[in-house]
């Protein structure tokens, strides 16, 4: 009995193993100089978006390439460091199961204009960690004098938004957003959080572009499916909110609230067992959620 215990339980983990390997997915860059030719010994940073805890830090080899194994789906913020030569960032979204493979061109730069742009990103690293300390306007401070010696930066637009955003500064959060989505139209991270602010403020008409770009840019993004669901459901489209919330429950599918949204749409629609079914998974998720009393509610009035 112990053996057979033992087995199915090396089964189980090598089962889970082989379903995560599945799900994560690869970047191959290769970085090259001004002439086209390769780069080596680049110092390569790859951070999470979602959580700057998430980081991995690479060099690139003698052809140039670098690669990073075992990434979680979502958006990294891949930069650059090299002496001789100014810093740059990309914004890269990795799939499910999805190898991410690009190309990034280095430039010269005049030694002053290098050490201005070497402390700018000096001072954002410093912004990151006070954010990861929770110290927000610290980082917010940091983040102020880095874009006081590079203005073009939009990462450094996009954190201090963050920051602004934890001191519950809305105005100051979105000017921020906007001007790093000025700089880097394609970041579906930029384009969220403009899209959230805008809903925060009421101006959902006006968030509604932002959330669906932010979908076409990052579509394994459940967060942006989720916030792009409750947009349309806001604005009286219940059957285009049903499909964001249905896409946020297959990408995530402990999403408790995208359960919820969707069974009280659901009801709208007169389609009772299915809404029951949505509500009941919603409870069994979250039951200490601050709308489980509703959602019993609706589960009783919708089985008698």
């Amino acid at each position: 009995m112990i053996r057979k215990s033992l087995l199915a339980a090396v089964v189980l983990v090598l089962g889970l193993s082989s379903a995560w390997a599945q799900v994560q997915g690869k970047i191959e860059g290769r970085v090259l100089g001004p002439d086209g030719n390769p780069l080596e010994k680049v110092s390569v940073s790859l951070v999470s978006a979602r959580t700057s805890s998430v980081h991995y830090d690479l060099t690139t080899d003698k052809n140039g390439k670098f690669r990073q194994v075992g990434l979680a789906p979502g958006n990294y913020l891949v930069s650059f460091k090299m002496e001789g030569f100014a810093p740059a960032s990309q914004e890269i979204h990795v799939g499910i199961d999805e190898t991410k493979r690009f190309e990034v061109q280095l430039k010269t730069v005049e030694a002053v204009v290098l050490k201005s742009l070497s402390e700018g990103d000096s001072l954002f690293l410093k912004g990151n960690k006070l954010y990861a300390d929770k110290k927000f306007s610290e980082a917010a401070a940091a983040y102020e004098e880095a874009i006081a010696r590079d203005s073009g930066s939009w990462q450094y637009y996009l954190n201090l938004g963050l920051s602004y955003k934890k001191l519950n500064k809305p105005q100051d959060s979105l000017a921020a957003f906007r001007k790093a989505a000025e700089l880097n139209p394609e970041s579906p991270s930029a384009n969220k959080e403009i899209g959230e602010a805008l809903a925060r403020a009421g101006s959902l008409a006006e968030a509604r572009p932002f959330y669906e770009k932010a979908v076409g840019l990052s579509p394994d993004d459940a967060d942006a499916h989720y916030n792009l669901g409750i947009c349309l459901s806001s604005t009286g489209e219940p059957d285009a909110a049903l499909a964001e919330f249905r896409k946020t429950i297959e990408l995530k599918p402990e999403s408790a609230d995208a359960y919820y949204q969707l069974g009280t749409l659901l009801i709208g629609q007169n389609k009772i067992p299915e809404a029951v079914a949505s509500l009941e998974k919603f409870l069994e998720l979250a039951p200490d959620h601050e709308k489980a009393g509703i959602a019993r509610q609706l589960i009783q009035a919708l089985k008698k």
